[in-house]
């Protein structure tokens, strides 16, 4: 088992009902493939660095979890086709 991040960057134009919605879909992603969620580290809305989609502010989400090596390839195919997630990134987190 590895440890991964989900990084995830919501649409700020969307209620809060939805954006819940959209972070409890990701963690049921990588509970459905065979990860364990160790930490979700919410850092609210901030600016974007750039202009993504007319939209410069998005909600940052980070989801922290232990999987096999498989999982994040399936985890980012899903998320890519979800409504109103801007950015998406999975990593690996090294032992340090």
């Amino acid at each position: 088992m590895n440890k991964y991040e989900l990084a995830v960057v919501v649409s700020a134009k969307i209620e809060d009902e939805e954006r819940v919605q959209i972070i409890e879909k990701c963690k049921a992603l990588v509970e459905r493939f065979g990860g364990t969620i160790t930490e979700v580290d919410e850092w609210g809305k901030k600016r974007l660095a750039y202009e993504v989609q007319k939209m410069k502010e998005g909600f940052y989400y980070f989801i922290r979890f232990d999987a096999e090596p498989t999982v994040p390839a399936e985890i980012e195919s899903r998320v890519r086709i979800m409504d109103n997630v801007i950015r998406y990134l999975v990593v690996r987190q090294d032992e340090a």
